[in-house]
């Protein structure tokens, strides 16, 4: 991954034009196709399996009239006044005229209907005209709220004065989340702090201009969806945050390493590739992480959040590759001019591979207890004075975990209280008609009436549906919680009852969610009394349900998350408890979080400071994207901070080796200092701009965003600033060299993830090997191959210790121990890593080009294959000009003959292609295994291969290495 990066932020920044002018183009398409269709998000919430959607799905089908959405329009006569007499009374009947004529509309209800009840207030001062439309809400037309919106201007302007009127019901429950000029200060915070970070104008706008970038392509693609899959109204705005924030912070990552290359004084070109081969392999291992834990979203199971999880995993991927392939194309306009203020050329000092190259005979860890500082860093960096913070925090470690754990123990208390609720209209702002309307409704109607419920059943069986109708709505009227039966009827056929329940409490009331699971305990005593399966539905019952199935899954998700973490981690850091501490870390900022919201929007504090304009339930989705999200930008920090500390441990122990008067303690926790100091700057500008980012969403957000913002930024604070940054060198400094240690078992069975360029590192150190500019063909130096050989026998040393040297066209044989000499060729052909030494095949370094080696050599496994010669062709088809062929001893004589006519031509075709016989492509080199070497110089004999060189195989060693000379 790292040298990919490399090569890409070579390129990227030797054609920056092309890069910008790609993504830009790139952009204007996708903006393009995303203008027709920039209405086409809605806030319909849907959740299969639920016994509400069945519900929803009868009325569909036997009573339309009541399963599409429905407002309500509230008339308020002014004081002193009531509605049952003109001028309301006979205004309100033209308005349940004029209203039955609009588009869509397919039932209104008059407030007087002897039918009816409920609609008219019990001191006759308020009255509620209520719709039916057909289909849900987004189906109905923007003419049709146009119009519904002048119906009630109009009856508002025929009333006397002091009288109300206002819009609201389930329609209007939900508001469309926009931006405003608050969410800007939070991007000009960000602005303002690159250019304290960076000390330079032009380098600060490079993170925003590839967030910006990569913000627009992911709004666009994701209104471009709209038009194949239902969009929330509250999924672009989400995607904006996360966009913004991960696409600043990945940018800046790089851009950061970058800076201090050059300062260093790396050439800009090699550090812009070095700085995305490095921190860029970083960058993708965060976002990955951010992208499992949102499409992990669907672990509820609920279509809409599945939805809003990718289509911010897709603005997070987008970041990412914006991030590793724009922010170096920036960094090329820029050239060598990134230095920033105060580091002129004269502070540059020693090149950095300089300083590396010295970095192993020098005890680069060591801190020196009297002055407390390093001379310099493990990895050859300038020495920098240890931060003051972390000196403190390692050496008080015990009181600094206790007080941090304390903190956010306390933080966490009001979560207990956190309950959850779809949006409504009493989350609105007060100027909004349907706040008015909600709270007007609430006001003369009680809470209830604001969010009906719904109870529907097939009554084809009886024989008197208007009294099974009316026995049905006695019994239900006196489960407690229930204000009164607004309706019970049949439908038109009298094959299905529908009852419409006023509860006593809110839509958002935890209490009316009791009622709704009291309906559904009494349904089964209903069907067996009177033969009718009732289902309790409606817009509230749906909400309901989605709130339980949200909190159902927050277990099943948490679990995901942590042990995503901990086998993520583990793979980075090689660690056991490094990933522990991890993962208990992150639940301490979740749950410090979940307080703080439940201290902001349940008990009200800072309320009218943040705007809230009602507290109560939060939205029912914030835990699990809180929790998602949180997870995969915690990971960031972990990732940025301690990789620094595990880097400077691994050289230091290595450059400690001659000095046994210093313990592996003081050489881990020396390494957690200089580690915290060489990365703290920038998880320090990373976190305050992602707070800076979430923050911006709180004040004037949406409802809906408002406490996942708020959640977001309280959890950024806490976990980059007191757990990873506090807590995390804290227990470091207790664990010593502990915090490293992992059983060999798992060690061997876990992959590699090269997180910090380690890869590019080691390019860069090898480059110059054997030779510049060599024309080797093949090349190994104390090359190995261990294998896994089970719990009983451990590690297995195939072969170790390995030399050898091929020039282009000449041939190498590897004899003796059959499954030392497969795992030779397999590891010659980059199909089997190697564990230690030096292997460069065709002028690529092994492991780290093994992409490039496997699409390039030919392989040919004899001793396995069904038609040997088939599989000797085959590996020879692709005109490759090395190719590797293991167990040629397994072929008989008329096989051997076959075998080496197409060695010949093959020789012969590649000369001929090339036409330069000095060219790379005008040769072929070979790389054979046998069991016995005569085996093999037969069959070279025939192919016309003269130049051999042979090595003895045996597993576990390696054997005298010689060289034959074969004639024709």
């Amino acid at each position: 991954m790292s040298t990919l990066l490399y090569a890409l932020g070579r390129w990227s920044y030797r054609h920056p034009w092309r890069v910008l002018v790609g993504w830009l183009l790139l952009l204007g398409v996708a903006l393009g196709l995303a203008a027709p269709n920039l209405t086409g998000t809605d806030n319909s919430f849907s959740i299969p399996g639920t016994e509400a959607q069945e519900g929803i799905e009868l009325l569909a089908r036997s009573f339309p009239q009541a399963s599409g959405t429905s407002a309500q329009l509230v008339i308020v006569a002014a004081d002193g006044d009531t509605v049952d007499v003109d001028p309301y009374a006979s205004a309100i009947g033209e308005t349940v005229s004029h209203l039955e004529d609009l588009d869509g509309v397919i039932a209104v209800t008059d407030p007087f209907n002897e039918m009816v009840t409920g609609l008219v207030s019990d001191d006759e001062s308020a009255a509620i005209i209520r719709l039916q439309f057909d289909g849900q809400a987004t189906d109905v037309s923007d003419e049709t709220l146009t119009e519904l919106e002048g119906v009630a201007t109009d009856l508002h302007e025929s009333l006397p004065g002091g009288s109300q009127v206002a819009m609201g019901g389930d329609l209007f429950s939900t508001s469309v989340p926009a931006l405003s000029l608050i969410e800007a200060v939070g991007v000009l915070i960000a602005l303002f702090v690159l250019i304290v970070t960076f000390r330079s104008f032009a380098v600060a706008w490079f993170p925003l201009v590839s967030a910006l970038i990569g913000v627009g392509l992911a709004i666009a693609l994701i209104f471009v969806a709209t038009v194949f899959v239902s969009v929330s109204s509250t999924t672009p705005m989400l995607a904006i945050m996360l966009g913004l924030a991960v696409g600043i912070d990945y940018a800046l990552f790089i851009v950061a390493r970058h800076q201090d290359q050059v300062r260093d004084g790396v050439a800009p070109e090699e550090s812009a590739a070095r700085a995305t081969g490095t921190a860029g392999s970083a960058v993708v291992f965060a976002g990955v992480t951010v992208l499992i834990a949102l499409v992990g979203l669907s672990f509820a199971g609920i279509p809409f959040l599945t939805t809003m999880g990718i289509a911010a995993a897709v603005a997070v991927a987008i970041a990412v590759v914006v991030a590793i392939t724009l922010t170096p194309a920036l960094l090329g306009f820029s050239k060598g001019r990134v230095v920033g203020w105060g580091y002129g050329k004269k502070r540059r000092g020693v090149p950095l591979a300089a300083r590396r190259a010295s970095a192993e005979d020098t005890d680069a860890s060591s801190v020196d207890e009297r002055a407390g500082e390093p001379a310099t860093t493990p990895t050859g960096h300038t020495a920098k004075k240890p931060n003051r913070w972390v000196m403190l925090v390692t050496k008080h470690p015990w009181v600094t975990s206790i007080a941090v754990v304390l903190t956010l123990g306390i933080m966490a208390i009001p979560a207990a209280s956190l309950t959850l609720a779809l949006p409504n209209a009493g989350v609105q702002p007060e100027s909004s008609q349907a706040r008015q309307a909600y709270d007007l409704t609430a006001e003369h109607f009680g809470p209830g009436a604001n969010g009906p419920l719904i109870m529907t059943g097939t009554i084809v069986t009886s024989t008197d549906p208007l009294g099974l109708m009316a026995d049905l709505a006695d019994e239900i009227e006196q489960v407690p919680g229930v204000k009164q039966i607004a309706l019970s009827t049949p439908n038109e056929t009298a094959d299905t009852g529908l009852i419409q329940i006023v509860p006593e409490t809110g839509p958002d009331d935890p209490a009316t969610a009791e009622l709704v699971r009291a309906l559904r305990d009494l349904a089964p005593q209903l069907e067996d009394e009177y033969g009718i399966d009732l289902k309790v539905t409606g817009f509230t019952a749906v909400g309901i349900d989605i709130s339980d199935r949200l909190g159902a899954a927050l277990v099943p998700f948490g679990v995901f998350v942590v042990g995503l973490s901990l086998v993520l981690l583990m793979i980075v850091f090689r660690s056991v408890w490094v990933p522990i501490k991890a993962a208990l870390g992150y639940l301490l900022s979740v749950a410090a979080s979940f307080g703080v919201v439940a201290a902001v929007f349940e008990w009200g504090w800072l309320a009218d400071v943040l705007h809230v304009t009602r507290t109560g339930p939060v939205i029912s989705f914030m835990p699990i994207i809180l929790m998602g999200v949180l997870f995969g930008l915690a990971m960031d920090y972990q990732v940025f901070l301690v990789s620094r500390m595990r880097e400077d441990y691994v050289h230091a122990r290595r450059a400690a080796a001659g000095h046994p008067t210093r313990s592996d303690r003081d050489i881990a926790v020396g390494a957690v200092r200089s580690g915290f100091t060489a990365s703290a700057r920038v998880v320090s500008a990373a976190a305050i701009i992602m707070f800076a980012v979430f923050a911006a969403f709180v004040p004037e957000g949406d409802a809906s965003i408002k406490p996942i913002a708020l959640g977001l930024a309280v959890g950024i604070a806490v976990d980059a600033f007191l757990v990873r940054m506090t807590l995390v060198p804290a227990v470091m400094a207790l664990l010593g060299d502990k915090a490293w240690w992992m059983p060999r078992w798992l060690e061997r069975i876990l992959p590699h993830f090269d997180i910090e360029g380690e890869a590019v590192e080691r390019e860069l150190a090898l480059a110059d090997w054997p030779e510049p500019d060599t024309t080797v063909a093949v090349v190994g130096e104390k090359v190995a191959v261990r294998a896994d050989g089970g719990r009983a026998a451990g590690e297995v040393v195939l072969f170790e210790d390995a030399a050898f040297r091929v020039e282009r066209g000449g041939t190498l044989i590897a004899t003796g121990d059959p499954r030392a000499a497969r795992a030779f060729a397999l590891a010659v052909a980059g199909r089997l890593p190697t564990s230690d030494g030096r292997l460069r095949v065709a002028g690529h370094l092994l492991p780290e080009r093994g992409a490039w080696v496997r699409a390039h050599v030919g392989v040919a496994l004899l001793g396995e294959a069904e038609d040997r010669v088939q599989a000797l062709r085959r590996a020879l088809a692709g005109r490759a000009t090395l190719v590797v062929i293991d167990g040629v001893d397994t072929l008989d004589a008329a096989e051997r003959d076959q075998a080496a006519a197409l060695l010949r031509d093959a020789a012969d075709v590649l000369r001929e292609r090339a036409g330069d016989l000095d060219a790379p492509t005008a040769t072929l080199t070979l790389v054979v295994t046998a069991r016995s070497e005569s085996a093999a110089l037969a069959l070279l004999a025939d192919a016309h291969r003269p130049d051999v060189t042979a090595i003895a195989l045996q597993a576990g060693t390696l054997q005298t290495a010689t060289t034959a000379e074969v004639t024709a």
